[in-house]
């Protein structure tokens, strides 16, 4: 996959290209119990937000890490591997969106990506259905890494709805993506924290 242009952008593409935070909002249930299993890669820090330097080098990383994901996991939903709605895994031959998210992580972590640059992020898609994907942040944008396709996109190149994601200053917090007090689709609610 060719890297992304590295041109100067203009104001309002830049501003398009990094998601607004609009506060707290609550972490989804399956995150919650991900790390209660698994407290190491869920550590309480705080740290400064962060964007990666995008050269080739990394981009090359990062496509070849969404590639092999996407095609090492068979996608099987949570209710029928585990018998319920949500469950956060890192996902050993199959699972859904979230474990696809999680793996892809814990790769590029191993990779030497900072983790303030590699967030857990829920969106409705283009059917109004709850879905996860990863947004690495990199000084040229945000790009999402995305179970259903094998092509990186720019954040504001989907066609998705961004509801919350992990803060960049601690794995644990979540901010909302959105201004709108609830936000519900199946087992994903946005709901800023009051």
């Amino acid at each position: 996959m060719p890297q992304p242009a590295l041109a100067t952008n203009t104001a309002d593409e830049t501003q398009q290209d990094f998601a607004i935070e609009y506060g707290p909002a609550r972490p989804p249930i399956g995150f919650v119990r991900f790390c209660a299993e698994n407290p190491g890669d869920c550590k309480d820090r705080t740290s400064r937000a962060r964007r990666i330097t995008l050269d080739q080098e990394r981009w090359a990383l990062i496509d070849q890490v969404n590639s092999y994901v996407n095609g090492k996991i068979k996608p099987v939903s949570d209710m029928e591997l585990y018998g319920e709605a949500e469950h956060w895994a890192y996902p050993v031959d199959a699972g859904d969106c979230e474990d696809y998210a999680l793996l892809k992580q814990r790769y590029l972590l191993g990779l030497g990506f900072p983790r303030e640059a590699l967030l857990n992020t829920v969106v409705l898609d283009e059917a109004g259905e709850g879905h996860d994907v990863l947004t690495v942040v990199t000084d040229k944008g945000e790009f999402v890494l995305d179970n259903r396709r094998n092509d990186i996109l720019r954040s504001r190149d989907t066609k998705y709805t961004f509801l919350k994601r992990q803060s960049q200053v601690n794995p644990r917090q979540w901010v909302a993506l959105v201004k709108e007090k609830t936000i519900t689709s199946g087992t994903v609610t946005s709901t800023p924290a009051q």
